[in-house]
């Protein structure tokens, strides 16, 4: 799964990363971003405009908005099944903005488990896939925008630290995935692969990350530049 990512890229190297699409001049540098928090997105609804979407997915036929606490990720193999996402995957996908995330690797014959902060070789922005939809209560009058984001099998980098991974998009998919028209889903599977594993590196960072509530440069830090939080150290995979 993914569970928590970082986008701390300022918006001018963001806007010539995804250019065509309207970025806000400022935007505050996230390194801790959790579920039911704002994330930055790009839907295909046709503005090319950033906007703030809530994290995790409220179906438009939700009883209880609740429901989004539980879905945060959507398995690239059954995006075509299942209900809460069906309609979403044809008819209204997004990109969502990152530079990085992490997962929490099992120590073999421990309880204990190290966070790992992955990214690209590169330090640069990408693009998670991701489904959204508009939710409204019987007395809202503006809908809540909330997205899920897409996993899949993990790359020879992430299956060393977990069986999954979030689908990252290259540049050249953007404009077909962000077409408002309903699309064929077969012709999408084919985008929702593995990021290849040679552009990948993840590191050891500390525990300090596992809160939410910790959400500045600290998190992103390798452990063996963190001792003193009582991290462990620990080498690049990738």
């Amino acid at each position: 799964m993914c569970g928590r990512f970082t986008l701390k890229t300022d918006p001018k190297t963001l806007t010539e990363t995804f250019s065509g699409f309207t970025m806000p001049d400022e935007l505050t540098p996230r390194y801790n971003i959790a579920p039911s928090q704002e994330v930055v997105v790009l839907a295909n609804n046709g503005e090319n405009t950033v906007e703030s979407f809530r994290w995790g997915l409220i179906p438009s036929w939700a009883k209880d908005p609740k429901i989004g606490n539980r879905i945060i990720n959507a398995r690239a193999e059954t995006l075509a099944e299942r209900p809460s996402f069906r309609t979403p995957y044809r008819r209204r996908r997004c990109l969502v903005l990152a530079d990085g995330f992490y997962e929490w690797y099992q120590e073999p014959e421990s309880q204990s488990k190290t966070p790992m902060y992955i990214r690209l070789k590169s330090n640069q922005p990408f693009a998670f896939a991701g489904l959204w939809d508009a939710w409204c209560s019987s007395d809202d009058e503006q809908p809540l925008l909330s997205c899920t984001i897409i996993t899949t099998t993990p790359n020879s980098t992430i299956e060393k630290i977990h069986r999954r991974m979030p689908v990252i998009l290259a540049p050249e998919v953007y404009d077909l995935w962000l077409d408002p028209e309903e699309q064929p889903t077969d012709q999408l599977n084919e985008f929702l692969q593995p990021y290849p594993a040679e552009e990948m590196e993840a590191y050891p960072v500390s525990r300090f990350v596992n809160s939410p509530k910790n959400d500045s440069p600290d998190c992103i830090l390798p452990a063996s530049e963190d001792r003193s939080r009582g991290a462990q150290g620990g080498r690049c995979v990738g």
